[in-house]
């Protein structure tokens, strides 16, 4: 193959050399023709000044006469000579020059390509494994214990007090920290063992081909024996707080959804042990009651159409008219009837399943917003990207096909997301912003107020609205200090040329208040509960017959 290559790149240079040896000869040709008619210009001067007239003898006299002249005519053939020499040299340097930057260019495109592909498979704070490639290593770690008959464990190990770290000391001296934790951790664990970063504050490590038990207790002891001393950062000596989820495969589960899932429950419940660490038992469902049941049933209930969206008005405040509507995913589960977003996303969000239920969702009012926009209704259709969405790189093109599919304009949609989403991992989160800004999507921030830095990252962000959370809005007529939070989001935002969304509006004295402040638009019970479509065509029909 290398010698194909070094064939191949043999003859590159020789056809580079040519084509330039080519045009180089042809200046040298010119420049030989241009002294040749000068010489012949000459002799014939010279032929009238000696004979009065141009002719053969006074071109044989001139010639004659003025030895120089030979000189002169010898010229041009040395000059052509030297030229077709000249240029030769240069065009193989010149062959040679465009050679080697182009192998550059190949060996940089080649570094590069290689760099996107280690990015899309590791954590880029700590160089560890992340997510998708810790996944992949699991299940192919399960398909070779299955045909060995042996156990397999994965343990979560999360770091409790990461969030106070972080808000105390920002986000630099928490990667140290991070990296830190990341070098321990792979000190401890065997060759053949995957520690991997999952998450913010959570690491996953793959303890494979095991005997017993007793392995995974034994290694989760040295994790906490490794962690245990104090972590130095900024002159400073901090100590970090570890829960240890634990779970073994075949005996809780046979697939890496199911593995995790329960780790998490493990782990939820480490953090009320006094050793800090538990291995995942049956009995700890009754402490996450459903938990387990409906992660598996989840993915089920997207294909079953089990799930709907329900939509919520937005009103214009000043003028009283229908702004656009919120989507706000619901399960009417067979068996334990509605249940409550706050309830399984978070679950779906452990797994991969989120993706599945933010494709079902941006269909589904992708869909509902082409309807309404042929009944000639230019409503702005919002709806919630998680977390996890916003650190999927392939989100983008995935809306992209969706919107062409549903033949609606992104300047139609309204995307919101959380300042919690974005401060988990804001490189990541910021890039996917921005493409989708790009693409011509408005970008709403939800929940302000109830998260960290948001200033910081406001200013960053190209957005366009600005949700004040319902739980500031709610006593804004009883408290005081919410009335001030309200006022100041409405003007900051305002200065920032946003328009301002104020949610949980549940009564007209409310309302007046938000008037008052300058608010643009509100969101609430007032107005109306959150409908499924149909219901909500025929609210709309009543409320604009009202009007």
């Amino acid at each position: 193959m290398k010698s194909k290559n070094m064939i191949a790149a043999k003859h590159l240079l020789t056809d580079n050399v040519r084509i330039l040896k080519s045009e180089v000869s042809k200046t040298t040709y010119q420049g030989v023709a241009i002294a040749l008619l000068a010489i012949v210009c000459a002799l014939l001067a010279l032929s009238f000044y000696y004979t009065g007239e141009i002719s053969f003898a006074g071109i044989i006299r001139a010639q004659t006469e003025n030895y120089g002249l030979w000189v002169l005519e010898a010229l041009p053939f040395l000059f052509g000579f030297w030229g077709q020499y000249s240029s030769s040299v240069i065009a193989y340097q010149a062959g040679a020059m465009i050679f080697d930057q182009t192998q550059e260019l190949r060996n940089r495109a080649e570094t590069l390509e290689k760099q996107v592909s280690y990015s899309s498979t590791h954590d880029a704070v700590t160089d560890l494994p992340n997510r998708v490639l810790f996944y992949d290593r699991v299940e192919q770690a399960l398909h070779a214990a299955s045909n060995q008959g042996k156990m397999l464990s994965v343990l979560l190990v999360e770091v409790a007090n990461f969030k106070e770290v972080y808000d105390t000391l920002g986000r630099n001296s928490s990667d140290m920290i991070l990296r830190q934790i990341a070098t321990r951790l792979q000190s401890v664990v065997m060759g053949s063992d995957s520690v991997a970063r999952i998450d913010s504050n959570i690491f996953s490590l793959l303890l494979p081909a095991t005997e017993s038990e007793d392995a995974s207790l034994n290694l989760a002891k040295n994790i906490q024996a490794a962690l245990d001393p104090a972590f130095k950062v900024e002159r400073l000596n901090l100590a970090i707080h570890t829960n240890i989820g634990i779970v073994n495969f075949p005996e809780h589960g046979d697939d890496v959804d199911t593995l995790v899932q329960k780790a998490g429950v493990a782990l939820f419940m480490a953090a009320k042990s006094h050793e800090g660490y538990t291995i995942y038992a049956p009995s700890y469902d009754d402490h996450s009651p459903r938990r387990l049941t409906l992660m598996s049933e989840l993915r089920q209930a997207i294909e079953k159409e089990q799930l709907m969206i329900y939509y919520q008005p937005k009103v214009s405040i000043q003028t009283g008219k229908i702004y656009g509507v919120e989507g706000l995913v619901r399960w009417a589960h067979p068996k334990h009837g509605f249940i409550a977003p706050d309830e399984f996303i978070p679950m779906a969000e452990r797994t991969r399943v989120i993706k599945h239920l933010t494709l079902w969702m941006l269909k589904r009012a992708f869909r509902d917003c082409a309807e309404w926009r042929r009944q000639g209704l230019e409503l702005v259709v919002s709806v919630n990207l998680s977390t996890k969405d916003l650190h999927d790189p392939d989100l983008p093109d995935v809306m992209a096909g969706v919107a062409a599919a549903a033949n609606i304009k992104p300047a139609w949609m309204m995307l919101e997301i959380t300042e919690s989403s974005i401060m988990n991992d804001p490189e990541r989160a910021m890039e996917t912003i921005l493409r989708l800004h790009e693409m011509g999507y408005k970008l709403s921030i939800d929940d302000f107020g109830t998260g960290y830095s948001s200033l910081a990252y406001l200013k960053k962000m190209p957005l366009s609205e600005l949700k004040i959370d319902k739980s500031f809005v709610y006593d804004l007529l009883k408290s005081d200090n919410d009335a001030v939070i309200v006022k100041a989001t409405i003007n900051l935002a305002h200065n920032l040329g946003l328009q301002v969304v104020a949610e949980g509006v549940e009564t007209g004295e409310v309302l007046d208040r938000l008037a008052s402040y300058r608010c643009d638009i509100a969101q609430g019970y007032w107005f109306s509960k959150p409908k499924p479509f149909h219901e909500f065509n025929t609210w709309l029909q009543q409320s604009s017959h009202n009007h």
